[in-house]
């Protein structure tokens, strides 16, 4: 399961919404990987209901973006909104 996010992929969202591809500590782009790593687990969690490793590192990775989230709403509210709404997240 941990062969789904290839470099290209990754450079590809954090060029989209980290500014480029090398800023990988960007607020955004992180958020935006997190929540490409997150649906990718849901969708498979929807064929495998059993494989419960793969529900704990789904509930980790929701927790992980939840704090980073948290982070970019107090630090800058316009930004926090704006990733919010391209990426579908719910506040």
């Amino acid at each position: 399961m941990s062969v789904y996010l290839s470099k290209e992929k990754k450079a590809e969202i954090f060029a989209t919404h980290g500014g480029s591809a090398q800023n990988t500590g960007s607020i955004e782009g992180q958020v935006a990987l997190f929540t490409y790593r997150i649906n990718s687990l849901s969708d498979h969690l929807k064929t495998n209901k059993k494989d419960h490793s793969c529900r704990r590192a789904l509930l980790h990775l929701v927790g992980q973006r939840k704090r980073v989230l948290a982070y970019l709403m107090k630090k800058d509210i316009n930004r926090y909104r704006n990733i919010c709404d391209q990426l579908g997240i719910r506040r």
